[in-house]
């Protein structure tokens, strides 16, 4: 064929064929759109920490954030030291450690849960109405003057019927004391733990349909964690993952699945010594609920440890090494957010979060860079893999791992760029760069 002459194209189907099949699809088309939104978009904390109703006060997210510190001053008082206990390169151990020690006095807590569930116990009826009602203006109040978490709400009772009235008043008053106090924050995070069946994720909608009504608040306003505590929430009696139906039945509400390892592991019957994170049963049902839970908008979370740092130091040392390794396997796992019940898990939560981050960025950096710019390598990344690199450079961003002069520098976008990236359109993930 000569030069400049165009390559003649020929069909064999009608353009009815087309339409016809389109025509056929578009249930399904409507019915991913309603199933599969993709990422909702934003931050997601790294942790959640858990604090008792009768516990919580103004200061706790400071006293947390002071007693991390002096458990890094007492037992691991420099970046070397740090490091050597959790095994972190020399490359590494400074801008960890420096940035740790800064996290801990900027924002030590990311997702603060105020709890009137297993943490808090029985109580009677006016003391856990008035820690309901403290809990709402105390937070209400560091919204109000700037010392809240970026995320802070409560765990209720909850639907079972023992103490399903219970935990209904309670969440009645705390949202009733925000609104009272001004409105519900947008940071506002609320935990629905040992569900069974999907029918009480039904319920709990029902409840914050009623609630909105009743406060004026626009429909679907308020959104609620799920908690995987059961074997029936993972597998149904006929063989089904009961989690899918859960995400199904939280119509849109559901942000959160959260993994729950003790009552989980003993759920199963796990002896007392075994039930951790990354035991067998653990990594079932998690994947399990990651699955069911991908591109519906919904993130997963994963449990704690219960092993404390406390006491001498070789013991808070093997409390951190193992705390550290945990948080750095369900990071690999793609489980980016986990549990911490003391403040001594802050300071190795947010080291193995950083170091996370930091040993992969440049890499990271590099690959998309080649892929914004169509740019040639050793690796051909697809619009998928771009989604998962912006993602993870966000993700660095959010949590104070990286910051955005850097990672610009490295990679000439800017952060609207990333979430570009980070949250294409359904058919652009089907199209290779070229």
């Amino acid at each position: 064929m000569g030069q400049g002459q165009q390559e003649k194209v020929a069909t064999s189907l009608a353009g009815a064929v087309s339409e016809e099949i389109s025509a056929s699809l578009a249930p399904v088309d409507a019915e991913l759109e309603r199933r599969y939104p993709g990422d909702p978009g934003g931050r997601q904390p790294v942790h959640t920490v858990y604090v008792p109703g009768d516990v919580f006060a103004a200061d706790t997210i400071r006293s947390w954030g002071d007693r991390a510190l002096a458990a890094l001053d007492e037992h691991a008082p420099d970046a070397a030291s740090f490091a050597a206990v959790l095994g972190l390169s020399d490359e590494l151990a400074e801008p960890v450690h420096a940035r740790v020690r800064a996290k801990l006095e900027r924002e030590p807590i990311e997702d603060l849960r105020v709890d009137f569930e297993d943490g808090y116990g029985p109580r009677p009826e006016a003391e856990e109405d008035e820690a309901a009602a403290r809990a709402a203006r105390l937070i209400a109040e560091a919204y109000e003057n700037g010392t809240a978490a970026p995320y802070m709400g409560i765990r209720m009772k909850c639907m079972e019927a023992p103490v399903r009235d219970r935990g209904i008043r309670t969440l009645d008053i705390f949202l009733t004391g925000l609104m009272e106090a001004g409105g519900l924050p947008d940071g506002l995070v609320l935990t629905l733990p040992k569900v069974t069946y999907a029918e009480q994720v039904s319920a709990m909608v029902r409840l914050l349909e009623e609630f909105e009504k009743a406060r004026g608040l626009e429909p679907g306003r308020i959104g609620f964690e799920i908690q995987i505590e059961t074997s029936q929430s993972i597998l149904a009696t006929d063989g089904t993952a009961t989690v899918a139906r859960m995400i199904q039945a939280a119509e849109g509400r559901a942000t959160g699945l959260h993994y729950g390892t003790f009552d989980y592991s003993a759920c199963l019957g796990v002896s007392a010594a075994y039930q951790a994170s990354d035991h067998p049963a653990a990594d079932h049902a998690k994947a399990i609920m990651q699955v069911a839970a991908a591109g519906t908008g919904v993130r997963v979370s994963d449990g704690s440890t219960n092993v404390l740092p406390v006491g001498p130091t070789a013991k808070v040392h093997d409390a951190w090494r193992l705390h550290y390794g945990l948080t750095r396997r369900a990071l690999a796992r793609a489980y980016y957010q986990g549990w911490d019940m003391h403040p001594g898990h802050i300071p190795t939560r947010y080291a193995a979060v950083f170091a996370f981050y930091r040993e992969g960025f440049e890499q990271a950096a590099a690959r998309l860079a080649r892929y914004a710019n169509r740019a040639g390598g050793d690796v051909m990344d697809e619009p998928a893999t771009a989604k998962a690199l912006s993602g993870y450079l966000l993700r660095g961003l959010d949590c104070g791992a990286l910051d955005i002069a850097e990672v610009a520098r490295l990679t000439g976008l800017t952060r609207a760029d990333l979430e570009g990236f980070a949250a294409p359109r359904r058919g652009d993930l089907t199209v290779s760069a070229k």
